[in-house]
């Protein structure tokens, strides 16, 4: 028997969720990148997870006390743990290094000191200090070390004397050339990096960063254009742009949420006019974002040579696209376009059939144009799950059916001003907590 499509997002919520529970460290509560044998953890997988057990204890997945212990012992390792210009720390100047590893919480990988994923982390934590507000021990330690984290991340030197934040640092060679310009992800970054007590970016920070905005018309849209699905998802799990405006929203007459749901449609029109003639894209099949895939390599597919990509920022309509849909992706739409999002899961769901045998819910893609499988509906598909993919399935299911994520972060005062700093006016935002 098939079940109501809110039981069965829930379903897929506590499937996905379940990662959190088992790809965690027992040591420091660091979350796993992917299901694959000895990789590191992702510190942005980690501040999903941190936002994620709230929503574990509201849905009966775990108790509160194992959700503040868990909380506890995260935050706690990351204020412990070595900060400084060593190659071998955990961070500097309150940063985390993208990937660290799973046992000794130290940089993995050589990677950089990243400022979006750092934020995303931070980002979690302020979500505990939210929910986890009784006074108990452990919740009001939960509280102090989410806002010492907070207060402790250095935005004015991440700025490197430009206009606009860096990318990140790295020990060996300094801070890294790209900045943060352009529609993207990094709106949630702005408005933490706004609202610190301690090391605030200017005004003119945000201001530079919206300079760079591109607009494009696409499907009869005109829309805030970034080509990956999910740099129009990630900011919107922590806020509910409905009804509030910066001053290039106010000029267009639209919101961030409207656009999101504008870069919904426009994916799913992209899909259904499939210009590169790829396998399976549809109505109920879309999804183009960065993520894995079955690349690197060029194949002669149906007398058509295909070029297929490894990890890459797919996106919409300008590409690269090789054919690879992300059904955690779609998911993460739910909120701004449910009515199409909710009969692409179904076919995911039971049409193809792409949870089966998999502990977390949808692994992260499949391309039913690479020929992996003769015959078989979906192909190739991603033999991972990934922490940053399962997050926003969570958080973005629980924002479309009671929108609890937003309501918590709306108490958070460091976020409220750094929204009032990027000059958001308007909505709900009237009403929300001044800084304390």
């Amino acid at each position: 028997m098939k079940l109501s499509a809110d039981i069965e997002l829930r379903v897929l919520q506590r499937e996905a969720f379940s990662y959190f529970l088992h790809e965690a460290s027992p040591r420091n509560g660091l979350i796993i990148d992917k299901t694959e044998n000895g990789c590191p953890s992702s510190i942005a997988a980690t501040g999903l997870a941190l936002a994620s057990y709230p929503i574990g204890v509201e849905r009966g997945l775990m108790t509160r006390e194992a959700a503040a212990e868990r909380t506890l012992k995260t935050l706690r390792f990351f204020w412990e743990s070595p900060q400084g210009p060593e190659p071998d720390a955990t961070g500097y100047r309150g940063f985390f290094y993208h990937f660290l590893d799973m046992e000794t919480g130290r940089r993995a990988w050589n990677c950089e000191l990243s400022t979006i994923d750092s934020a995303f982390l931070l980002a979690g934590g302020l979500t505990a200090a939210m929910y986890f507000d009784r006074d108990t021990a452990d919740e009001k330690q939960i509280r102090t070390l989410a806002d010492a984290l907070y207060r402790r991340a250095d935005w004015q030197w991440a700025l490197n004397g430009g206009a606009t934040v860096t990318h990140g640092w790295r020990p060996e060679t300094g801070f890294i050339a790209y900045r943060w310009e352009g529609y993207d992800e990094a709106l949630l970054l702005y408005f933490l990096g706004l609202g610190s007590p301690t090391f605030p970016l200017p005004e003119e920070s945000y201001t530079a960063w919206a300079s760079t905005y591109e607009w494009k018309h696409f499907y009869g849209f005109d829309y805030l254009y970034s080509g990956p699905l999910f740099t129009h998802q990630l900011s919107h799990i922590w806020v509910d742009f409905r009804g509030i405006q910066d001053a290039p929203m106010r000029e267009k007459e639209l919101d961030y949420f409207e656009n999101s749901r504008r870069a919904t449609i426009i994916q799913q029109r992209y899909a259904i006019d499939n210009p590169l003639g790829f396998a399976h894209y549809g109505e109920h099949c879309w999804g183009i974002t960065a993520t894995d895939g079955p690349g690197p390599a060029t194949l002669k597919v149906n007398g058509i040579t295909r070029q297929f990509y490894d990890y890459v920022g797919r996106g919409v309509p300008f590409g690269p696209d090789d054919g690879t849909i992300a059904p955690w992706a779609v998911v993460a739409s739910l909120p701004f376009a449910p009515k199409i999002v909710l009969p692409a899961i179904d076919h995911f769901i039971h049409d193809l059939k792409l949870k089966r045998k998999n502990p977390y819910g949808f692994k992260a893609t499949f391309n039913p144009t690479y020929p992996y499988k003769a015959g078989h509906p979906y192909g190739w598909v991603s033999p991972w799950h990934y922490g940053l993919n399962q997050g926003p399935i969570v958080l973005m299911i629980e924002n479309y059916l009671t929108g609890k994520p937003w309501d918590w972060m709306r108490r958070c005062s460091y976020l409220m001003t750094g929204l009032r700093r990027a000059g958001f006016t308007g909505g709900w935002l009237s009403e929300a907590p001044a800084a304390t």
